[in-house]
């Protein structure tokens, strides 16, 4: 009876602690799991505990020591063989992830979460196909189960199976129709196959259902800002602020969706505004949307005649040149010396931090290339023109500011037809999402050589990521081959 009773509040203070691990009070925890171990002995259960604690407080060594020594002590244990396998994908040992999760399904084949956890390793492991049949079957153990539908449907949309991919989450409101996760991950992956009328058709039914949270309000004007609806836009933007007061990002995309729908560039007043409420976050959150630009602007500069050569190109014009991402990038090459131009004083502050500029003034660049009149070898504009419908005024002044042979280098973002086939805007340009225009590569590269260059190489990177899909961009360098002053 005595050892009965010990091993009951051992079970006790076990539950407790895996209450409190789950509550995240890791510290609290752990006094509670020391007092089990010692009125218990060793079993999986008090393992796994033990492991999750140390998961939770980041000693993964001592939590893959813990999941070793259970695992050698009871090899068929799949909850100890999952929790390995979970370890195992954090620290990037996807082959030992996906043969602990294989184990773990073996013994225990009606165990959903184990497939899951299988068909996530191999997913990792670029084994699509069998990672959909793992997922399937997840889904159809545990059909409610929001990860488990949208790691599915990622699966499906790998495979380019979209169609499936939003039926699976489509599915999953119908069994689940309370879930704003389940309703957000619908509307975000019709934001990525660029289904717009139906990102927004989903968005408004979950806000007449009282469904709905501030990111689904935000889907809403992503997808109403893509089919040029941005009136209906910013009162979306302004709905998601009133659930998200305190989301940054929120707020930037409320200053962003005051740009004028019928202006053929962003008003001067707008991008200021924008950028130094930007500023202080700016390069980490572009560098976790993976932006590229810069990157692919020194790619090209490489291909330049003299630096190829090692000869020395400057002085250098950076046009909007930000928190000098650019200079940055491009500042080992034999360039410089850089002078920068930006509307936003918060973003000149962060580049005068980095020492690349030795000058760095704050203006509007056309303002600012009609006022000074001198004449660069290269000029260069990353993530600029994309706030510029038409782009004739802006070229046509660069080519005066260029030396015959100069190079202009400049990024825009890619126009493409939506889900329906249909193209926006005018068919060269056309307002989008957050303020930024987008562009036809038949009109850029028109509108280059009526200016007066000649198109010397273009380029079509990734610009970034947005709601978790490739935005597309255009890359120009430009060589002016004419003086006509």
């Amino acid at each position: 009876m005595d050892t009965i009773h010990v091993t009951a509040d051992a079970d006790a203070l076990r539950g407790r602690a895996t209450q409190l691990i789950d509550a995240g009070r890791f510290e609290a925890a752990r006094p509670l799991l020391a007092a089990a171990r010692v009125l218990a002995p060793p079993s999986p259960e008090l393992t796994l505990v033990g492991a999750r604690l140390a998961l939770g407080s980041g000693a993964w060594e001592q939590a893959m020591r813990e999941l070793d020594d259970g695992i050698a002590a009871e090899p068929a244990h799949a909850g100890l063989r999952k929790c390995r396998a979970d370890l195992r994908q954090r620290i990037g040992d996807r082959e030992g992830s996906a043969r602990d999760a294989a184990e773990a399904v073996i013994f225990d084949p009606a165990d959903p979460q184990a497939k899951a956890i299988l068909g996530l390793a191999l997913l990792d492991l670029g084994r699509t196909a069998d990672a959909v049949a793992c997922l399937a079957e997840a889904v159809a153990g545990a059909p409610t189960d929001f990860d488990y539908r949208q790691a599915l449907s990622s699966a499906l949309e790998k495979t380019g199976d979209r169609d499936t991919a939003l039926l699976v989450l489509t599915d999953g409101i119908d069994l689940c129709p309370a879930s704003v996760a389940m309703r957000n991950a619908a509307i975000l992956l019709c934001v990525r196959r660029r289904d717009f009328t139906q990102a927004v058709r989903l968005a408004e039914i979950a806000r007449s259902l009282g469904i709905a949270d501030a990111c689904t309000f935000g889907l809403k004007g992503h997808a109403l800002s893509s089919l040029g609806r941005h009136d209906e836009a910013a009162v979306a933007y302004q709905d998601a602020l009133k659930l998200g007061p305190e989301d940054d990002y929120v707020r930037h995309l409320v200053v962003s969706s005051s740009a004028m729908p019928d202006s053929r560039r962003a008003p001067e007043g707008y991008v200021r505004t924008v950028f130094d409420g930007y500023a202080d976050r700016f390069e980490t959150h572009l560098i976790s949307l993976g932006y590229r630009i810069p990157g692919a602007i020194r790619t090209m500069l490489q291909a330049h005649p003299k630096i190829a050569a090692g000869l020395p190109v400057g002085p250098v014009l950076d046009l909007g040149c930000g928190t000098g991402l650019v200079a940055l990038a491009i500042g080992d090459l034999p360039l410089g010396p850089f002078t920068g131009v930006d509307l936003s004083p918060r973003m000149l502050t962060h580049a005068r931090v980095k020492r690349l500029y030795t000058e760095l003034r704050e203006a509007d660049i056309i303002a600012d290339l009609a006022e000074h009149p001198q004449r660069w070898p290269l000029i260069v504009a990353a993530d600029v023109l994309c706030y510029f419908g038409t782009l004739e005024e802006i070229l046509a002044i660069v080519h005066q500011r260029l030396e015959p042979g100069g190079w202009f280098v400049f990024s825009v973002e890619a126009m493409l037809p939506d889900h329906d086939g249909i193209i926006p805007g005018n068919g060269n340009w056309a307002l989008h999402r957050q303020g930024r225009y987008v562009h036809a590569e038949h009109y850029v590269y028109e509108a280059a050589c009526a200016a007066g260059f000649r198109v010397t190489r273009v380029d079509r990177p990734i610009v970034r990521q947005e709601a978790g899909a490739d935005v597309p961009g255009l890359l120009f360098a430009v060589e002016r081959i004419r003086d006509d002053d």
